[in-house]
């Protein structure tokens, strides 16, 4: 089996539907994301180099799923604060979202998902077809940023990220425009969809109660 100490192992000869191997994978990934703030991306491929070098089965690199299943089980099991973070932090979220309501924002990523690592910041996607009208209002409440980019969640391009603090948190705002909004909360066939918006998460912070 392949290991975490010494060497990585060439796992090439394994079976390419080793689940075992997959999971494996996955929980040090995990491992990654939640202790060295990792994003997924590169924490998959960190991962599958740590326990196979550099030849990885067919059909073991685990997906965004199996990872998202690997963190919860860490965190629950490693970090005794992570529900309280996660309650927080939704909490924080959606207080965001009620003065953000003209931009119709949407809540996605570890806050929506709640599996919050201690470096995850709370993620807001608004559609607006000004995005300037959002870095006025930050100014307007006297809110420092940061500007960069990230990919487009549908497209193959990229869309303005404002990094800031609100109310202690690391916040996330990606801007988008209005059209970018039909079909964004549409679930994937087979899956749960990957944001909500205010309701949904004043919902999911019920059912945690």
């Amino acid at each position: 089996m392949p290991t975490l100490t010494g060497h990585p192992v060439d796992c090439a000869p394994m079976n390419s539907g080793n689940e075992g191997l997959r999971r494996e994978i996955a929980a040090t990934a995990a491992r990654m994301i939640a202790d060295g703030g990792l994003d997924y991306g590169s924490a998959r491929s960190k991962a599958a180099l740590a326990v196979c070098g550099t030849r990885t089965p067919r059909g073991a690199m685990p997906d965004n799923d199996d990872i998202d299943e690997a963190l919860r089980e860490h965190l629950g099991l490693f970090d005794a604060d992570h529900q309280a973070r996660v309650d927080r932090m939704r909490a924080v979220a959606a207080d965001l979202m009620a003065r953000l309501e003209g931009f119709h924002p949407l809540v996605t990523g570890s806050v929506w998902k709640g599996i919050v690592t201690e470096h995850a910041p709370i993620h807001l996607q608004l559609f607006h077809d000004n995005g300037k009208e959002v870095h006025y209002w930050l100014l307007d409440q006297g809110i420092g940023y940061e500007s960069a980019t990230i990919p487009h969640f549908r497209s193959q391009g990229e869309v303005e990220v404002l990094g800031l603090t609100w109310r202690g948190e690391p916040v996330m705002l990606s801007l988008y425009r209005s059209d970018d909004l039909r079909g964004a909360l549409r679930a994937p066939a087979g899956g749960e969809t990957p944001r909500g918006d205010r309701a949904a998460l004043l919902a999911r912070m019920e059912e945690s109660q």
